[in-house]
């Protein structure tokens, strides 16, 4: 007997209306643990290269981690990738709150969604039990009025849901998967897959948890985070997210202005202090079994309304449609989060094409005319505003940025390329590489694009789950590119166990909670391997897909400092970038071309994925 796991996947065709349930060895789940590591093996082993993203031979995969739905503080993540819409290679995002643990508790680890339904559905998981029910009356309904909607119609407001809004149906190119409305799973355009497949929502209404090898030991560890989670996550207990704005932007980490660096005295008017200060805030909620409680929840009734059902801006949020649009209005803020909500987008990508619009438009390569008589000037809130509803309803203007800023910049042209901030065409998040290196190596290497979660904050590196010494932030060398290896392995393993970032488990903790719950005793270095061979086999399934090396690079706008601010004379050399990324690919065992060798592959007991290479 397994514990920890239900040791069943659920798997779905939408074409044919037909479901399956799989039972992987206990091999397997030792080899890919859950998450991050079923998503990757699935998704190589089974699309064929080349396949539409948006055509229904990609396939969606929810996947949970052995910790996902058992009662430890930050148990309540899941899983979910596909190829991305927005990158074209191994597309993947992460979401809380607890829906997770629902389908835990439903009897299963993972769900496999394939094919594409020709009208629009619904899945309906009810104690184990798979039912495939027509949605026409929820297409087109917005996040939370779908949520509503289908709980009405079931009979329950305990069912949890995983849903796309209007943005994912529309197949914008960034749109997102929620969970319980304000949990996301927001990168790489996943909530796109979702909507091309005509899949509206799953719910989920399960109670029986799998049994754990050592709940003992399990309780010890929820009831020492329940009596130090205070101190050790203060920051997320008191604020939530972006309790650190203000030092952001004197350190030069917050990027403004479509990351052209400089100085943001606006940044008093949009932290989440502010958002406390004037009252917005009316409650905090939290995720399954954590005491943290980081979600801020805000209304507001004028200038604009803002529907409470919707949350509240995060810090990316703030970052990307705030200082990197040169807004300071925490009330156009509010609006524009609830907007992106509302629809199901991503906010930081939102964000990080309305900036290069704005760019685009300061520089003349916009005008009015193709803005749809939009003044889309960088610290206008009212029209940033407005862009975002264009970009969630694909009017005018705002169907283009729909797309992303990569193939925006390829409609546009005239040089757009050059303000189009994406790492293989996944906007970068709200840290500046240029002074966090580490973090802008970590872009530029990972499989999915720039992504933040998984990489490694170069200013805390003595509060990493695995402490490191301190190096200077913008330090680009080997021994940096040694620090993101170790470090991002540990940052990578929240995505393979179900477990929040946030929560200031230490490494020790983790394998401790993953034995407690598994049986498993698989130390430090078993549970590095299960990463390694999940970011080898990421590689592989981008290379098989065309990339290569050259895609492993930063927009050139971080080659040059900023004329003025903290970061002024600071920039990534190039050279020192190729030469670190060379250090992190010998480090994961890969060669020069940043292809994994066999020799590789053998160690990490994944020599079938070398057929991949070679073909």
């Amino acid at each position: 007997m397994m514990f920890g796991y239900n040791g069943k996947i659920l798997r779905i065709n939408l074409s044919t209306r037909r479901h399956s349930v799989e039972t992987p060895s206990e091999d397997y789940y030792k080899h890919y643990l859950g998450g991050r590591g079923i998503i990757v093996h699935t998704l190589l082993t089974e699309l064929s290269p080349g396949i539409d993203p948006l055509g229904p031979d990609n396939k969606l995969i929810f996947a949970l981690g052995p910790l996902t739905g058992h009662p430890l503080p930050g148990s309540g993540r899941n899983s979910v990738g596909a190829k991305s819409p927005l990158t074209g290679g191994f597309g993947e995002a992460e979401a809380g709150g607890f829906w997770g643990a629902e389908l835990k508790r439903s009897g299963y680890d993972a769900i496999i969604v394939e094919g594409a339904s020709s009208v629009p559905v619904y899945l309906w998981i009810n104690h184990g039990k798979v039912e495939i029910r027509e949605a026409g009356h929820l297409w087109g309904l917005e996040t939370a009025d779908a949520d509503a909607a289908i709980k009405k119609e079931l009979g329950s407001d305990k069912i949890r849901t995983a849903l796309i809004g209007p943005g994912g149906e529309k197949l914008i190119r960034y749109a997102c998967i929620a969970n319980d409305i304000t949990h996301v799973a927001g990168r790489t355009g996943l909530g796109a897959v979702m909507g091309s497949k005509k899949l509206k929502a799953i719910a989920v209404r399960g109670e029986t948890p799998p049994e754990v090898a050592d709940p003992q030991k399990m309780m010890e560890l929820a009831r020492w985070m329940g009596k130090n989670f205070k101190e050790k996550a203060s920051g997320h207990y008191r604020i939530g997210t972006g309790s650190t704005m203000r030092q952001y932007e004197r350190s030069g980490n917050l990027p403004i202005k479509n990351f052209r660096g400089g100085s943001f005295p606006g940044v008093e008017q949009i932290t989440p202090q502010q958002l406390f200060e004037k009252g917005y805030v009316k409650k905090r909620e939290t995720c399954y079994a954590c005491p943290i409680r980081c979600k801020r929840v805000v209304s507001l009734e004028k200038p604009w309304k803002v529907d409470i059902r919707y949350g509240g801006p995060e810090y990316e949020t703030l970052g990307a449609l705030g200082a990197n649009c040169g807004v300071n209005n925490i009330e156009a803020l509010m609006k524009a989060n609830e907007i992106c909500a509302r629809h199901g987008i991503d906010t930081i990508s939102t964000g990080v094409s309305i900036s290069f619009a704005m760019e685009c438009y300061e520089k003349g390569i916009l005008t009015q005319k193709e803005t749809d008589g939009l003044e889309l000037t960088f610290g206008n809130a009212e029209a940033m505003v407005e862009m975002v509803e264009w970009i969630a309803l694909r009017k005018g203007f705002g169907d283009i940025l729909a797309e992303g800023t990569r193939q925006a910049s390829e409609r546009i042209g005239k040089g757009s390329s050059e303000y189009a901030i994406h790492v293989k065409g996944l906007e970068l998040p709200m840290h500046e590489p240029r002074y966090k290196q580490g973090m802008g190596l970590h872009y530029s290497v990972h499989a999915a694009g720039a992504d933040h979660c998984s990489g490694v904050m170069d200013d805390r590196a003595k509060k990493n789950i695995v402490k490191w010494e301190t190096l200077p932030t913008t330090e680009l060398s080997q021994r940096k590119a040694q620090m993101v290896y170790e470090v991002g392995l540990w940052r990578h393993m929240a995505n393979y166990i179900g477990m929040c970032v946030f929560v200031p488990w230490s490494h020790q903790q983790i394998e401790t909670a993953v034995e407690a719950v598994t049986g498993w005793p698989m130390g430090s270095r078993p549970l590095a391997d299960v990463v390694e061979r999940g970011i080898t086999l990421a590689r592989i399934f981008n290379l098989r897909e065309g990339m290569s090396r050259n895609d492993d690079k930063l927009p050139r706008r971080f080659f040059d400092s900023p004329a003025e601010g903290p970061l002024k004379e600071i920039s990534v050399d190039p050279a020192k970038l190729e030469m670190a990324q060379r250090d992190y690919y010998q480090i994961l065992g890969w060669n020069e071309a940043g292809i994994p060798t066999h020799q590789k592959l053998v160690e990490l007991d994944i020599e079938w994925a070398y057929g991949y290479i070679k073909t």
